[in-house]
């Protein structure tokens, strides 16, 4: 299970390595991308509160990158975290996430990204709840979910 110090350390460090790398000029992107999507992950934007399609959805599944499809989050850490934004604890594997320092807007934050593609996902915070206290604050555009049928959830 990942904790805070580890995502400083990934900050300060290096990141885990990738299973694979998917990279694409932005005109390929905006091919594949709505706008919306390609403004969120490829030009770092942020949704407004309370507007993604995922934030109140708690249906079984797996959240995948939007732009590679690679698997990032499981429905099951997902949490209400009141911020308006789809929260989770922990990605899927200590390798799905990149971490970068964000110093933009007069604060410092832990930004998150696809660690296959680098598309932008959010931030990682320190105020989530037991056992890891991590909150990935993640846009809605830059996640799709994979449901789960009834016999892959028993």
């Amino acid at each position: 299970m990942l904790t805070w110090k580890d995502i400083i350390n990934f900050t300060q460090n290096s990141n885990p390595t990738p299973k694979r790398r998917v990279e694409k000029t932005p005109e390929q992107w905006q091919e594949i991308l709505t706008d919306h999507q390609f403004k969120i992950t490829r030009q770092k934007g942020t949704e407004m509160a309370h507007t993604g399609a995922h934030c109140t959805t708690y249906k079984p599944g797996r959240y995948h990158c939007a732009c590679c499809g690679e698997p990032l989050f499981d429905s099951n850490i997902k949490f209400e975290s009141g911020t308006g934004w789809p929260s989770f604890t922990q990605p899927v594997a200590e390798n799905a996430i990149k971490y970068d320092k964000d110093i933009s807007f007069g604060m410092v934050r832990v930004e998150v990204m696809c660690n296959v593609c680098d598309a932008h996902l959010g931030h990682v915070f320190p105020d989530g709840p037991p056992p890891s206290g991590l909150r990935y604050c993640v846009n809605s555009a830059s996640i799709e979910l994979e449901k789960q049928t009834e016999h892959e959830s028993k």
